[in-house]
């Protein structure tokens, strides 16, 4: 009996672990990171070689951003170059005013928003001040960083948009645009540098 009590306490003990890691952070309303992305195109970049893949960048990006979800990713296609997505909104998408009225999720490599009732903001508007965006860490560091991520937690990320190609054919590319939607709207994210905070 006491063995079923102490797994108990232990499942238990994670699960309060678990939520208190990942629970979201709240900072009232109004825009807490007002700035878009900052990206710059390079022409004839380099690639190169990262775990089997082939990298190329297409843009240096940074950026500060709300988190407004994240989703660990384990078994598809990119999860060994891409464990991790965030949906990262700014502008009028890092306040809580307009986040409280919106449902936010993430499936299957996309970020979905929705309402029970009228749009807070305009549809454009929304679609423009937030992505998803897949994340490539250049190392263990920028990993945990990324992992340790919760909603509502402002991120700082500096590095690049890239394509790349690798193992079974696979291509990849990132969106260059921030009011794309749909298939392909996604950014791909090289991750040079990551803080929370």
């Amino acid at each position: 009996m006491w063995k079923y009590v102490a797994i108990a306490v232990i499942a238990a003990l994670f699960g309060f672990f678990s939520w208190c890691s990942h629970r979201p952070m709240h900072h009232g309303n109004g825009i807490i990171a007002p700035d878009a992305p900052a990206q710059e195109a390079i022409k004839d970049a380099d690639s190169f070689q990262y775990e089997g893949y082939t990298i190329k960048p297409l843009a240096s990006f940074k950026l500060k951003a709300r988190v407004l979800s994240r989703k660990r990713y384990r078994f598809d296609l990119g999860a060994e170059l891409s464990p991790i997505d965030l949906a990262l909104g700014w502008g009028l998408m890092s306040d809580e005013a307009v986040l409280n009225k919106l449902k936010i999720s993430q499936m299957a490599r996309f970020f979905y928003w929705e309402t029970d009732g009228n749009l807070p903001k305009p549809y454009e508007q929304i679609c423009a001040n937030a992505s998803n965006m897949h994340m490539i860490p250049a190392n263990k560091y920028i990993r945990r960083t990324l992992f340790k991520v919760r909603p509502g937690q402002l991120i700082s990320i500096e590095g690049y948009l890239v394509s790349v190609t690798g193992k079974n054919g696979m291509i990849w590319q990132s969106s260059l645009s921030r009011t794309d939607t749909g298939r392909g709207a996604c950014e791909l994210v090289w991750v040079e540098k990551a803080s929370i905070g």
